[in-house]
């Protein structure tokens, strides 16, 4: 189904309105938003015309008409190359390309400074566990640092971009976790119009959230396959445990709740106590949605995990009753229809990861083209919030993709999420 179409070699001369083009020159040295699409307007074919290519590949099986017919040349003067003189519809071409240039660069930048910023964020919460019981109050105060850079982050910007990062950037699986799990939950609670300080609680719990692990045997915390009845519930002792490190620590009551309590689900199907809706801190309940989806997509055996399309959609499907409803749906609302990780196809038939979503315009998502002509290390990513012709009109599972689209997609084992931090930081400098 990914397999490529064969093209066939055309003049530009007889180019026309329907034919799908593939331009083999580089990204940056053209007005389109994409090396490959089908013409929609004299004013394209003009764009084509002047750069200079004597003949463009066609797809006649994604075209929907023939080229034109050849035109008769006179054979005793040979016409000269008209000088290019570009229309304003031209003009107006180049400029959307010169912003749509300036788009993707800052995309970049944002991803590399998104890492860089997770990366710090990993080492910390590394150094705090490691330092948690010989040096307790230091590492709480590392902690409460972290979440208050990210939360400054969080109410500074209107809309808060969630980055896909490269599931390398971190080696630690339950570090990256823990990040997940608080950058989502803030996030959340942001869009649910919770208060500056419910959202800090929601942050230091979520970054302990799994600390009662320690007290579990490793062989059953990163067993691969499944656990059997006597290994589960020493896992789940895990809320337990938390509980009582989160006492010793001098916790928030919020962050201490969230701790015991992120198992619980509102139906009462939850553990370890079982608990129902109304006993349930509201904290908590957030928790158990952002912790339950990333659970999802990120299983001990990468082999096991759903995409996050898939994951959502196994949650709302199957799982809704378990968790607050509003909080639920918001949560599906901010991710997106596809969220970050998500292999979708374009209304032009491209192909993508989706790599951002805005949590104001979930469903105009930045996504990662693929496209054989552009070095995969200079991969176009294109902001669907500025492409207004452009739509996403499926997903796809990485397994439904040709070996060269999946390495070229790279679609991550593991998915890790980010937002920046920077910006806050820029803005507090005098």
């Amino acid at each position: 189904m990914c397999a490529a179409s064969t093209t066939v070699n055309v003049p530009v001369e007889q180019l026309c309105i329907g034919l799908y083009v593939h331009l083999d020159i580089s990204w940056l040295e053209h007005s389109f938003a994409l090396n490959s699409f089908k013409i929609k307007s004299q004013e394209e074919i003009n764009a084509i015309k002047h750069l200079g290519l004597k003949t463009i590949r066609v797809s006649p099986a994604k075209s929907d008409n023939r080229p034109l017919p050849p035109q008769p040349k006179s054979a005793d003067m040979a016409e000269p190359e008209p000088a290019i003189v570009h229309t304003p519809e031209e003009l107006a071409l180049i400029a959307e390309k010169k912003a749509r240039i300036e788009r993707l660069i800052k995309e970049r930048n944002d991803i590399a400074q998104c890492e860089k910023q997770l990366l710090k964020a990993a080492n910390t919460l590394k150094n705090i566990t490691r330092n948690l019981f010989s040096r307790p109050q230091e590492s709480v105060r590392e902690a409460d640092q972290l979440v208050q850079q990210m939360l400054d982050s969080l109410l500074v910007d209107k809309d808060i971009a969630i980055h896909l990062m490269n599931d390398k950037i971190v080696g630690e699986e339950s570090y990256y976790h823990s990040l997940n799990v608080a950058v989502l939950t803030m996030m959340l609670a942001k869009e649910l119009s919770f208060p500056a300080d419910d959202i800090k609680q929601l942050g230091m719990g979520c970054m302990f959230h799994d600390i009662g692990k320690i007290e579990i045997p490793d062989r059953i915390v990163n067993k691969t396959f499944a656990l059997t009845k006597a290994e589960q519930n020493l896992l789940q002792m895990h809320s337990h445990y938390g509980q009582q490190i989160a006492e010793k620590l001098n916790l928030s009551k919020g962050a201490t709740d969230i701790i015991a309590q992120h198992h619980e689900m509102v139906d009462g199907s939850g553990y370890p106590q079982q608990l129902k809706a109304e006993r349930i801190s509201p904290l908590a309940r957030i928790v158990a949605i952002t912790n339950a989806y990333d659970n999802l997509c990120n299983k001990p055996n990468p082999a096991d995990s759903l995409s996050p399309y898939e994951a959502m959609s196994y949650m709302f499907a199957h799982q809704r009753k378990q968790f607050d409803a509003p909080a639920l749906n918001l949560f599906i609302r901010c991710m997106g229809v596809y969220p970050p990780g998500t292999i979708v196809k374009l209304s032009d038939g491209t192909l993508g990861m989706v790599v951002a979503v805005n949590s104001g315009k979930p469903l105009r998502p930045s996504v990662l083209i693929y496209d054989p002509s552009v070095p995969k290390s200079e991969a176009i990513i294109i902001d669907l919030i500025h492409e207004p012709i452009l739509d996403i009109t499926s997903s796809l599972k990485p397994g439904q993709l040709s070996p060269e689209v999946y390495d070229y997609l790279s679609p991550r084992k593991r998915m890790t999420y980010f937002f920046d931090t920077q910006k806050a930081e820029n803005q507090r400098k005098p």
